[in-house]
Parts: C-alpha cells; sequence; structure tokens
C-alpha cells in the first residue's frame, strides 16, 4: 500500500522519543526496583468532585453527540474565566473544545501553516511540537532557549531566524522542560515583532496555575493589540490531575475559531458531553489541588538543587513552574543519553535532553511529580550514581 508524506514527515517523531520511558516501564512491569521520573502525571488524583460530575452527567444520559465548537454550558464557563483571567472580553464565538491540549495545539497548527511556511519554535521544546509543526506540512524553526537567559524565549533570537516563509511563532509559557516563565517585557517585545511581520502567536498554557510561588505568568491572550494573532490552548490535565479525561480547548479571535470549526469537525465532530460537564465545573470553581502540586513541586526542585550541588559535578536549572527540572549532566564526562541509559541501570529512569532538542544534549529533564519517599530515595541512587561516575572518569 503506498503511503502519504506526512508518515515521513513523522517517522522518529513519536514514541521513538520517549524510548528510555518506556524500557523503564516494561522493567518495573518485570518486578524491578526503579524509580521513574521521566513523565509528568499529577502527584494526587483527581478531585473527587470531578469525578463524581462525570458519573452524574453519565447517569443523566450525556452521552449522545455533541457539537463541533464545544458543549454551550463549558464555552460559556472559558469565556467567562477568559474575561477575568485576561483582562479583555471573550465570547463562546472564541472557544473550540477538544480531547486535550495535544488536539487542540495540531488543529490550530494546521490552521495557521501549512507546506512552504515556517514555525518558529524555542529549542528545547516538548517533545511532541515538532510532529505537530511537520504535521502541517511546515518547517519547525528552532529558537534557541539560552541558559544565560533563564531559558526564556528572547525576540531577538526570533528576529534573526525570520524569513518569508515564518506564519507563526510557537510559544510555551509556562515552558516544559525547562519550568521558565515569559516575563512582561518578554511578552510585549514577542507581541511587537508578530505584529511587525504579520505572524500568529500559539501560546501553550497548560502550565499557568502550577506557577511556583514569587514568579508571575503573563499570557499574550491579555494585550488587546494582540487580540486578532493570539491562540491559546489549555487543559484541565495538569491543573485539575486530570490528564485522562482527555479535555482541552483553544481561545482565539472568533474568526479564526469559526474557519478552523470545520478542520475540527472533520476530524472529530464533537467531544464527550458528560466530560464537558465534568470540565466546567472545573473551569467554573477553579482547581482544589493546583496550589498543593505547585508547592510541592517547588519543594522537590530545592531538595534537588540543594542536593546535586553540594554532593555531585551535577548542575540543576531551577524551574519558576511546572512538573519538571533540567539537570546538566555534563560535569560526569556524559551527554543526556549516554547519562539517562545508564542511571535506568542504577535503579532511576530520567528523560534525556535530546527529546527536546539538540541544544539539551548535556541535560536531562527529572520529573518532580513522584512522592517525598521516592523521591529521596531517586536523589540518593542519582548522588550515589554521579560520583562512581566521577570516579571512573578520573
Amino acid at each position: 500500500m503506498r503511503l502519504t508524506a506526512i508518515t515521513d514527515r513523522l517517522a522518529g517523531l513519536g514514541g521513538g522519543k520517549w524510548e528510555v520511558h518506556l524500557k523503564a516501564r516494561a522493567m518495573v512491569d518485570a518486578g524491578a526496583d526503579l524509580v521513574e521520573m521521566t513523565i509528568g502525571e499529577p502527584d494526587v488524583p483527581t478531585p473527587p468532585e470531578l469525578c463524581d460530575a462525570a458519573a452524574l452527567a453519565l447517569q443523566a444520559g450525556r452521552t449522545g453527540y455533541s457539537n463541533g465548537r464545544g458543549e454551550a454550558g463549558l464555552c460559556a464557563a472559558l469565556a467567562e474565566s477568559y474575561t477575568k483571567s485576561r483582562g479583555r472580553q471573550f465570547l463562546p464565538e472564541n472557544i473550540l473544545c477538544f480531547p486535550g491540549t495535544q488536539t487542540a495545539l495540531y488543529t490550530v497548527m494546521q490552521g495557521v501553516a501549512e507546506a512552504g511556511s515556517e514555525v518558529l519554535v524555542g529549542d528545547p521544546m516538548y517533545a511532541t511540537y515538532e510532529g505537530v509543526i511537520r504535521a502541517s506540512g511546515a518547517e519547525p524553526v528552532p529558537v534557541p532557549l539560552r541558559p544565560e537567559n533563564g531559558f526564556r524565549l528572547q525576540a531577538e533570537d526570533i528576529a534573526a531566524r525570520i524569513t518569508p516563509r515564518s506564519r507563526a511563532i510557537l510559544l510555551t509559557t509556562p515552558h516544559n522542560p525547562t519550568g521558565a516563565i515569559l516575563t512582561a517585557e518578554d511578552v510585549r517585545k514577542i507581541g511587537e515583532l508578530a505584529i511587525k511581520h504579520d505572524l500568529g502567536i500559539i501560546s501553550d498554557e497548560v502550565y499557568e496555575h502550577l506557577v511556583f510561588e514569587g514568579a508571575e505568568f503573563v499570557s499574550p491572550l491579555s494585550d488587546p493589540d494582540l487580540a486578532d494573532r493570539v491562540i491559546a490552548v489549555s487543559s484541565i490535565s495538569k491543573s485539575h490531575a486530570a490528564p485522562g479525561f482527555r479535555s482541552g480547548w483553544c481561545v482565539g479571535p472568533a474568526a479564526f475559531c469559526t474557519a478552523l470549526l470545520p478542520v475540527s469537525e472533520t476530524m472529530l465532530f464533537g467531544n464527550q458531553p458528560f466530560i464537558a460537564d465534568m470540565t466546567e465545573k472545573a473551569v467554573r470553581h477553579g482547581s482544589s489541588v493546583a496550589a498543593g502540586m505547585a508547592s510541592r513541586f517547588a519543594a522537590r526542585a530545592d531538595v534537588l538543587e540543594r542536593r546535586l550541588h553540594g554532593e555531585t559535578p551535577l548542575t540543576v536549572h531551577q524551574p519558576d513552574a511546572g512538573m519538571f527540572a533540567l539537570v546538566n549532566v555534563s560535569g560526569i564526562g556524559k551527554d543526556g543519553d549516554a547519562y539517562a541509559w545508564d542511571l535506568l541501570e542504577h535503579g532511576v529512569s530520567v528523560m534525556p535532553g535530546s527529546a527536546f532538542g539538540e541544544s539539551l544534549k548535556d541535560w536531562v529533564r527529572v520529573a518532580l511529580t513522584i512522592d517525598d519517599s521516592q523521591f529521596a530515595t531517586a536523589l540518593d541512587r542519582i548522588v550515589a550514581h554521579a560520583n562512581l561516575s566521577k570516579r571512573n572518569v578520573a
């Protein structure tokens, strides 16, 4: 059977990036004593009140077809929430609902990029970003996120890579995998650049509610001058500890959402009403678990930095938000891939930085989402492994 070009464009951009994680999961299933720090699962279950809301909606018969845009109650709740949080008015016409942020991002990208165009994206980047860009036929243009800038995307680095083929800038704030948050000045300068070159801005804001104390989240959606070019995507996966429910959305210009609706309908034709009802409750009432998660993740990041800085040649980039921290492993003479595979044999799984871009070849990403006891065990093993590796190098 003949295959299309999309299969070539996406070859190697799927599960292959998660090879260390998949190997670790297989080892755990086989009985290995292993601490998994590869993926960002919330460290608490979905709140009972949300599970109850979904169950009640199921029992009430909310299992029929939905419309393509999303259930009216959820769209209204999202419009009200974004109006309050972003300081300008949003209506249901500014909303499209999807099964999770990933689907929202994929569909939005189909509306802004195509063959022959380019999308500017920070490097490092979340593991699926290259795939969603290439799926549209566009080429990703990596823009370096420099450690000396706190891994925050800088307008001057974007400007240096803009060409006549550029169509959009893909932002992540707070950022995965670095935990960096764009400042108001960063957003202003990037917005000015987008206006000057007539570029769209796609803003992945799924970690908005996991910001650590002392840090501040700023959304480009709040700037009225960018109202006709910013599309944000998000979900309840992180904020409400509900990744398995697959409930997300995009927020953007009404004309864009209306034009994108047939694309969404062609692919999905609606979401699950009982999950929409649960999501509406989540949006209207806020999260009962986000603040606790943010506090615990920040505390674990502090412990990680203190122990590795004090006891090993490894260095930690302190995140401002999210579920992860980055560790530079070059001090023990390994790149991130070699380190991750070697550490796996010493009882801890972490993600090689190269899964998120070549700029992280000397780094690994560590999840902060395991309980404190397991986290302490993992740190003991990481410290012992690092010092063993240092002696071997010496």
